[in-house]
């Protein structure tokens, strides 16, 4: 019912409000203030009217994060047509993924506190991964979890951006410095790693390393 499957009124003046023009509103509130600042009072009063009259389109908090991840994700992008088959159209799947995420962050919060719904975006989404992989030779079951593996990195990716914070990092820098100064020795590997650079900031997408090994494995696996 919440992806406009509901029947029009056969009497009546048409309706002025509408479960994706709420949605849309949401949506843009959460990309401007945070997830936080979304309610159905907030909304609300963006079209000028009470909570109470958004309930006929939305009947609670937790649809209206339905909809409004399902629009924000919005419809998949053709993949199909890209040439070398199912590695250089998964590549382009998770990056247009990613994308996603870095537009709307707050997305990584709407899909991470609750099983929501999925919603026909969503699903448009699974679906161009999964043909994507159709005549490979994996299993159904493999499919699917590559498509897990794939949206576990896209949002763990996503996830260090949001939680990225200069200051913070120095000062873990400077505190884990301290600790390895005074006890090198039991730290050996982790006391070399750092000497040689393995914590320095590096060039280069942060997502496409752990993606190349996801898809080294997938190809592993197919006949």
């Amino acid at each position: 019912m919440l992806w406009g499957e509901q029947e029009p009124p056969s009497r009546g003046p048409k309706p002025s409000l509408t479960a994706g023009r709420i949605a849309e509103a949401a949506m843009g509130i959460a990309d401007e203030e945070g997830l936080d600042a979304v309610s159905l009072a907030r909304v609300a009063k963006e079209f000028g009217v009470t909570a109470m009259a958004l309930y006929r389109y939305v009947p609670g908090k937790a649809e209206l994060l339905d909809l409004m991840v399902d629009l924000a994700i919005g419809p998949p992008t053709p993949i199909a047509g890209i040439p070398g088959g199912w590695r250089p159209q998964l590549t382009e799947w998770a990056r247009q993924c990613s994308a996603t995420y870095s537009r709307h962050p707050w997305i990584l919060a709407a899909t991470g506190m609750r099983r929501q719904i999925m919603g026909p975006h969503q699903l448009g989404w699974l679906e161009t991964a999964l043909a994507a992989m159709a005549g490979t030779g994996l299993s159904a079951a493999q499919q699917h979890d590559t498509f897990l593996l794939l949206v576990g990195h896209v949002r763990n990716i996503a996830q260090q951006h949001v939680d990225h914070d200069e200051a913070a990092n120095a000062e873990w820098a400077r505190l884990t410095a301290d600790v390895l100064e005074r006890h090198a020795d039991r730290f050996p590997a982790l006391t070399s790693a750092i000497a040689e650079g393995a914590f320095a900031p590096r060039g280069g997408d942060p997502l496409d390393f752990g993606l190349e090994r996801i898809l080294d494995g997938v190809a592993a696996l197919i006949p």
